[in-house]
């Protein structure tokens, strides 16, 4: 059983910067890709960024040339670092964990860290 706790959330002025962890807990070698996805209020969640088991990296366009995903291994954790902040950054982040069971995949989500970006 995973389970994913996000931190590095808060407040910051636009212009700032944040980076977010996301530490797995339970089975750590089971992860074929980690992301990154975000919610406003009153808005659909949001893809952000993702990373695979090769390191290859994707990003949606809001956020290309400003924010860069990676993760350690060792620690089992991905980390969000987000430069350049702008308001409409401002919301709740989650980390999304993609396991494989053979040909089965496993999603796993965590409870969010809050982003609040002020102009």
């Amino acid at each position: 059983q995973v389970q994913l706790a996000e931190s590095g959330g808060g407040s910051v002025q636009a212009g700032g910067s944040l980076r977010l962890s996301c530490a797995a807990s339970g089975y750590i070698s089971c992860s074929v890709r980690m992301s990154w996805y975000r919610r406003a209020p009153g808005k659909e969640r949001e893809f952000v960024s993702t990373i695979d088991s090769a390191g290859s990296t994707s990003y949606a366009d809001s956020v290309k040339g400003r924010f860069t995903i990676s993760r350690d291994n060792a620690k089992n954790t991905v980390y969000l670092q987000m430069n350049s902040l702008k308001p409409e950054d401002t919301a709740m982040y989650y980390c999304q964990r993609v396991c494989a069971d053979g040909d089965v995949l496993y999603t796993y989500w965590g409870q969010g860290t809050q982003v609040t970006v002020s102009s």
